[in-house]
């Protein structure tokens, strides 16, 4: 009888996940089998889940596999794979993270070393998993790393609990403000202490903030972004309208304003109220806002008079992921990065973890199969 592994599948809206198995593939040449040690639910899950980014209504075939922050052990090699996507060595055992989505190599975007802008990245985040190789979400005892996807070895002194979200939230902020231009000095405000803006506070504080101050309603979300290195916090629930924060902001940055603001909450009324906190000049990074037909109305003259400019993204490259490891091993010490995930469920009860997440129950949850 074929091996099989266990994966838990998403049918759609009002349908809970449920568990099933597949047979485990054969990876093809230039495959890796991946065994799965550490899934994470990231906010673009929860919106899939409830509905908010409804798969099947965008046309998505059904079911699919959920999931995308994670990390596991090469289990099995394909023909012709003996390094990782930096040359160093790979072999059965050692542990890897990868981008989870796959570039086409030959688009436009591609060419021109932008394959974060490949329109075919987009479409092979969320693939269907009744055919083989099946494994192709996170929230399974597999994952199936495809031919040309960027794969990278863990180092040694990066923990399982910290390298988990590397291919997500850490590498995006990485890509994020360096694409935006912060640098040396600037002032950076944050909109939202979750797993993006925490992330983005301790990154920014690496490449020189002068001051980073982050804004957010949660105590618990207050205090972590304090210990990742914020050097003032805003709480929404002392400052509760968009003009007192904008004034505590001038105030904090000397009259002047934020060089940049980073909008990691993702509602469209968040991005208004960071362009207000810009100064002249200033930069707004878009990446939190990825559910489609959401909308705010905009005065562009906000942006054209104070020479204010928005940068958006939500993929990144494959760079991005090797400085994402290379700052967790530098940062180690420096940081709680244990204190980012707040529970663990078992992969037979992640549709609970989900609902305990989605409660507000749980600052970042994993998977552990």
């Amino acid at each position: 009888m074929a091996e099989t592994g266990r994966a838990m599948i998403y049918r759609g809206l009002g349908h809970p996940m449920e568990l099933t198995e597949y047979p485990v593939p054969e990876p093809e040449p230039g495959a890796i089998l991946v065994k799965m040690r550490r899934a994470n639910i990231c906010g673009s899950d929860l919106h899939m889940w409830r509905g908010d980014l409804d798969l099947a209504a965008l046309g998505q075939p059904m079911p699919v596999i959920l999931g995308h922050e994670m990390t596991g052990t090469v289990a099995k090699l394909g023909d012709g794979v003996a390094t990782d996507s930096a040359g160093e060595p790979l072999a059965v055992g050692d542990r890897v993270v990868y981008r989870y989505f796959l570039p086409c190599g030959r688009c436009r975007a591609c060419l021109t070393g932008n394959d974060n802008l490949c329109p075919a990245g987009y479409i092979t985040i969320v693939n269907p998993c009744a055919d083989p190789p099946h494994f192709l979400g996170a929230y399974a005892d597999y994952y199936y790393i495809r031919p040309r996807q960027t794969v990278f070895k863990v180092p040694d002194d990066v923990t399982d609990e910290m390298v988990a979200p590397a291919n997500c939230a850490l590498s995006e902020v990485i890509f994020g403000l360096e694409k935006v231009g912060f640098g040396f000095g600037e002032n950076i405000v944050i909109q939202g202490a979750g797993g993006l803006g925490i992330y983005a506070t301790a990154v920014a504080k690496d490449m020189g903030a002068a001051k980073v101050i982050v804004i957010d309603g949660i105590d618990e979300r207050l205090a972590l972004a304090k210990a990742f290195g914020a050097d003032e916090i805003i709480d929404m629930k002392e400052l509760k309208t968009p003009v007192e924060r904008m004034l505590k902001v001038r105030e904090l940055t000397g009259g002047w304003g934020a060089d940049v603001v980073a909008e990691l909450v993702g509602f469209p009324h968040v991005v208004l109220e960071g362009i207000d906190l810009l100064a002249n000049g200033g930069r707004l990074l878009e990446l939190g806002n990825v559910t489609p037909m959401l909308t705010c109305e905009l005065d562009p003259s906000t942006l054209t008079i104070q020479g204010r400019s928005i940068v958006a993204m939500s993929l990144y490259t494959a760079d991005a992921l090797k400085k994402a490891l290379e700052f967790l091993s530098r940062a180690k010490n420096r940081y709680p990065f244990e204190r980012l995930i707040s529970h663990t469920f078992p992969l037979e009860e992640t549709e609970k973890a989900f609902e305990h997440q989605d409660k507000g129950l749980a600052t970042r949850t994993s998977i552990i199969p």
